[in-house]
């Protein structure tokens, strides 16, 4: 059960731990973009932000989305139950 429960804790690590570093590739080359491309054309750069914004808002919620499975796993862990049911009595 101790080795299940190590595993669980080392798979959410990793979970939240490739979505954080994902999200911040992703909103950092988003960035870079966003002021590559208000450098070239500044008229357009209320247009662009709103739409920088609205991009970094996805990419946040898809890693809020990779925590909050890290959560279900840690707390109500579906496995852990699966396992004590078929362990010999």
């Amino acid at each position: 059960m101790n080795d299940i429960l190590g595993l669980v804790a080392l798979a959410c690590g990793i979970i939240v731990g490739l979505g954080a570093i994902g999200a911040s590739i992703g909103i950092a080359l988003m960035g870079g973009k966003f002021l590559e491309s208000s450098a070239r054309q500044p008229e357009l750069m209320n247009q662009l932000q709103t739409k920088m914004f609205i991009l970094a808002g996805l990419i946040d919620a898809a890693f809020l989305i990779g925590v909050a499975i890290a959560l279900l796993f840690a707390f109500a862990n579906p496995f852990a139950a699966t396992f004590l049911a078929n362990l010999p009595k």
